[in-house]
């Protein structure tokens, strides 16, 4: 076999690789995330280095831009939900990002505080050993086949606790001026104030999420002892 003739063989490989990569189906995984919603979401979890970095310097202009990036971030979370919802694009991958980029971006944000020491520890701990406890009941009721409905008290501790984090982002006073009055306004206090009263939520809706798991399971059980007698 000549040169001229291997090059041939070589190109017509070539081709037929080509045309086969055109003709080959994107994974599922690929068809699902590219869309919209998730896109967003993946935007939220790639603003959370650029929050960190602005609240390592901790002065007034980097806190205002990092209270603006995490508001940004908590924005988001809604128009994508709200988008997945409405135009029908609700995905196993976006019902895995959704919540990861959340925890992700809130639990940066608490540890920086801690770090600039604008809130205690013991609060940010019992907010993260809240999310471990819940997320954990989710994953063995959702492996036994049940879903435990969030409740309203989980989301206003999740009001409460995205407003409390921007406040003391800012954490500097400033004066508020609405037109008939001005005042100056304490972030720090405000984001202090929030935070604690998400952290009381935060306890009362990890109760809530117990009580509806130890009821689901005797439920269960109550059904399993029927059909045995």
């Amino acid at each position: 076999m000549d040169r001229a003739e291997r090059a041939l063989r070589k190109k017509q490989k070539k081709e037929e690789r080509a045309r086969r990569r055109a003709a080959r189906q994107p994974s599922v995984l690929v068809q699902e995330f590219w869309n919209l919603p998730n896109i967003l979401t993946l935007g939220r979890i790639f603003l959370i280095p650029v929050f960190v970095w602005l609240t390592y310097d901790a002065d007034p202009l980097s806190s205002l831009l990092a209270a603006a990036v995490f508001a940004v971030a908590s924005i988001t979370d809604v128009v994508d939900g709200y988008l997945a919802r409405r135009w029908n694009l609700i995905t196993v991958v976006g019902k895995f990002m959704d919540p990861l980029a959340d925890k992700l971006i809130a639990m940066a944000a608490l540890v920086m505080m801690v770090r600039l020491g604008r809130i205690s520890a013991w609060v940010v701990i019992v907010l993260l050993a809240r999310e471990f406890i819940v997320s954990g009941l989710r994953t063995i009721a959702a492996s036994e086949g049940m879903v435990i409905a969030a409740g309203q008290e989980g989301k206003w501790k999740t009001s409460l606790q995205l407003v409390g984090i921007i406040s003391l982002c800012v954490h500097y006073e400033h004066i508020i001026d609405v037109g008939f009055y001005a005042a100056p306004v304490d972030f720090n206090k405000v984001g202090q104030l929030l935070v604690y009263l998400s952290g009381a939520f935060s306890v009362w809706s990890a109760v809530v999420y117990f009580r509806a798991f130890l009821s689901m399971l005797a439920r269960r059980g109550s059904g399993a002892d029927a059909q045995k007698a």
